[in-house]
């Protein structure tokens, strides 16, 4: 089995390169069920990606560069109780200043795409052991049906892990990411999107995330691991 994915430039994560969540959860199509994504290089913009089976898992290559390895995962551990939905709207005040934001272009979390972004400003509200932010996810992310395509949910989960563990005093790049759709809400529903802080391993950061209903009820999830980029040399 093989397929040719395709990231527009509207989905960028740090410049010149796609978002991380999109990129994996477009080339995660081919898994049914839970999947693990380790990302290898930059996933370009666009450009076609080829998707390729090796086994049970699979590779996405661009010409002769290696961008992403694919496997089914074991279901994910259970992620922790939802904030409420007020201090999930009290999020995005403590979202960090612009002047802090390494990619302030990014299609998810970048303050710089409030006319065609996700707008996932999640930050950490009082009260909250975590970030989180209320996310309405526009009509024109949906499928033929009115739900949100798979890549968006996967995108939504990216971001609000590296700022679960601090991505705003540390910038880091998505290195793996295992995620787990339990349900396609409709587009236009108000959802509940929440990252926890899981460990820190000198430059490698661990989080975990997960999309919610208002009334908590768990629509996806992921378990993520972040890479610290190098301080330039003085």
């Amino acid at each position: 089995m093989s397929f040719t994915i395709h990231i527009p430039t509207r989905f960028n994560g740090p410049p010149k390169s796609a978002n991380g969540g999109v990129a994996a959860g477009l080339a995660a199509q081919a898994i049914d069920g839970p999947a693990e994504v380790s990302l290898r290089a930059p996933p370009p913009l666009d450009t076609d990606m080829q998707v390729v089976a090796r086994g049970d898992d699979y590779e996405c290559w661009h010409d002769q560069q290696l961008v992403m390895t694919l496997r089914p995962a074991a279901p994910l551990s259970p992620v922790p109780p939802a904030p409420s939905f007020d201090a999930a709207r009290a999020g995005r005040s403590h979202f960090p200043p612009l002047k802090t934001h390494a990619f302030p272009g990014c299609f998810v979390c970048g303050p710089d795409r409030a006319h065609d972004g996700l707008c996932i400003f999640a930050g950490r509200p009082d009260g909250f052991d975590g970030v989180t932010d209320i996310w309405t996810p526009q009509a024109d992310l949906g499928d033929a049906e009115g739900r949100v395509r798979p890549e968006i949910l996967w995108a939504a989960l990216d971001c609000p892990g590296a700022f679960a563990v601090g991505f705003q005093n540390r910038p880091m790049v998505l290195a793996r990411m295992s995620t787990q759709l339990h349900m396609r809400p409709s587009v236009g529903e108000e959802l509940v999107v929440a990252g926890w802080h899981q460990f820190d391993d000198g430059r490698k950061h661990g989080a975990s995330t997960a999309i919610f209903t208002p009334d908590g009820q768990l629509v996806a999830q992921s378990e993520q691991l972040w890479i610290e980029l190098r301080q330039p040399a003085a």
